[in-house]
């Protein structure tokens, strides 16, 4: 899954590591949206984490929306993603292959940042860096050997979502 925390949706695709059940009680128990898709790769593959073709910061979604399967889907997920108001820069195949989906966005010291691999970094336009920065400073980090084994910076990652303590 990959989580909208603000919005409360649930983006899941379809695949053996998405129990529809469990998708389902998370949901439920959280207050979450599902909105769930089937997607492919350039190869028709399809793919089986949420998290390789989609990062939702707070200002800006990632996303390889080509990469979704069902054309009435991918409209109805673009849609919702621009009724929570955030920027969308979609991202090609290419990029998708290099990792530029698999980023997390972390509030740092100085604000928000956005983890992401070097080889990712290097898949991005100009266009799509300079969207990203108007929110978050780009923080790449030099991880081919995790790359090598198919994950990338958000594989390696989790959020925090608890409330500050006083």
């Amino acid at each position: 899954m990959v989580l909208d925390h603000l919005d409360r949706v649930a983006y899941a695709i379809k695949s053996n590591r998405t129990d529809p059940v469990v998708l389902e009680r998370f949901c439920t128990h959280f207050n979450y949206e599902p909105m769930v898709f089937e997607a492919c790769d350039r190869n028709g593959v399809a793919v089986y984490h949420t998290n390789v073709l989609m990062c939702i910061a707070s200002e800006f979604v990632l996303i390889g929306l080509d990469m979704i399967a069902d054309p009435a889907r991918r409209d109805e997920i673009e849609t919702r993603l621009q009724s929570s108001g955030k920027e969308i820069v979609a991202l090609s195949n290419e990029q998708i292959a290099n990792f530029a989906g698999n980023a997390i966005e972390l509030q740092g010291r100085d604000g928000r940042v956005l983890a992401l691999s070097r080889r990712a970094h290097q898949a991005l336009t100009l266009s799509q860096i300079e969207t990203i920065e108007k929110s978050a400073k780009l923080l790449d980090l030099d991880i081919p050997t995790i790359e090598m084994a198919g994950g990338s910076v958000r594989c390696m990652l989790a959020g925090i979502h608890l409330s500050p303590r006083g």
